[in-house]
């Protein structure tokens, strides 16, 4: 985003557009290639070719695989009908959300299919929007990537009835009946916390800004969690399963929050948290070592997602990475499925694997922590 907040592919949007309408790109002329616009531009391939996307859907260009983009003859410029997929977003950003928008174009793109990016900016209300004025605009099919399974229950329903192809991505609805493309939260919690469990830690804290309520992602990664305790023979403690506090967190400042949350958690004998994202788990791991408890020695910290700030951060965060491009990929590839075959809505999901990914904040825990009778 630009300081003003408009994408950065619509500032190449609007500029190519600009030339093409008053005829500084002719008729037939080739305009440059993606790569060539992200280095003219300074912004990456994704960001190209996006502006590109946008351009052929409006009907100025079209593109020719292994050819390139090329401008179209005036009296053919239309908007290319009944080929268009929209992707609904909480919100874009340069991390694995990118991944769901790459793997997702690249199969629509084998198929004819041009996808369109809508965020949401974490608004149920503009959610509802997008998925009550996008059917009506021509659309053929929408990817959702819900604020919440609580939220636009009503609308994604109706879409449903109407037989209109819907396919979530990141969550899945338990009682409406839409295919989903997730990751496999569930062996991802697991997983997390049976690596801490192997390193001796039995005092493991779940830790999530969000309610468990709100989105099956987060559910199902505290259902592992609780999985992989009762597997090792360990009571699952509610005292040490932290989540929904969002109006703490706003009232009581950031920094103030994760400080005496950090204490509270050392006072009730945890040795280890598995946090609902990575950074989450940064947040945590930063106000630990502000208060000078060692990471990993006297605490282990793991989050999820595998973004770039858990490698980045001054110490690695170990992880779970999840499979975005892949999550994208099989979308795309569900509705076209639903699209051109007709298929009446059904409650498909499709789990996409998981890989844990273990670095410098976890380790064994220490011969004197604190740990139950």
């Amino acid at each position: 985003m630009t300081d003003s907040g408009r994408p950065l592919y619509g500032i190449i949007y609007d500029e190519l557009k600009k030339r093409i309408e008053n005829g500084e790109y002719a008729e037939e002329q080739q305009l440059p290639t993606e790569i060539e616009l992200a280095e003219m531009y300074g912004v990456s391939r994704i960001t190209s070719k996006r502006a590109l996307i946008e351009l052929e859907r409006e009907g100025l260009i079209y593109r020719k695989r292994g050819s390139g983009s090329f401008v179209k003859k005036l009296e053919s410029r239309a908007v290319p009908g009944g080929r268009i997929v929209s992707m609904i977003m909480p919100y874009v950003a340069a991390n694995g959300l990118l991944g769901y928008i790459q793997g997702a174009t690249d199969y629509l793109d084998t198929r004819g299919y041009y996808l369109t990016i809508h965020s949401s900016n974490w608004s149920k209300d503009k959610e509802k929007e997008f998925l009550f004025n996008l059917p009506r605009r021509g659309v053929s099919g929408i990817l959702l990537y819900p604020v919440s399974t609580l939220k636009n229950l009503d609308a994604v329903y109706s879409l449903h009835m109407n037989q209109f192809p819907i396919v979530t991505i990141d969550q899945y609805y338990d009682n409406v009946p839409v295919g989903s493309v997730v990751s496999n939260n569930f062996n991802g919690g697991r997983e997390a916390v049976s690596k801490l469990i192997e390193l001796g830690h039995r005092r493991i804290a779940f830790v999530s800004s969000i309610g468990l309520q709100y989105r099956s992602s987060v559910r199902d990664r505290f259902y592992g969690y609780c999985q992989a305790l009762k597997d090792a023979g360990i009571a699952i403690d509610m005292e040490i399963v932290v989540h929904d506090f969002p109006e703490t967190y706003e009232s009581a400042g950031k920094h103030e929050f994760f400080q005496t949350l950090i204490g509270q958690l050392k006072e009730r004998g945890v040795t280890g948290i598995q946090a609902e994202h990575d950074h989450l788990a940064v947040d945590l791991l930063r106000a630990a070592l502000e208060r000078n408890v060692k990471v990993p020695d006297e605490l282990s910290i793991t989050g999820f997602d595998n973004h770039e700030i858990s490698s980045t951060v001054e110490m690695p965060v170990s992880t779970v990475n999840q499979n975005f491009y892949e999550i994208g990929r099989r979308a795309a590839e569900m509705i076209v499925d639903r699209i051109e075959r007709g298929l009446p809505q059904q409650q498909e999901k499709v789990e996409v694997d998981v890989e844990w990914i273990g670095r410098q904040t976890t380790g064994p825990v220490a011969g004197d922590a604190q740990q139950p009778q």
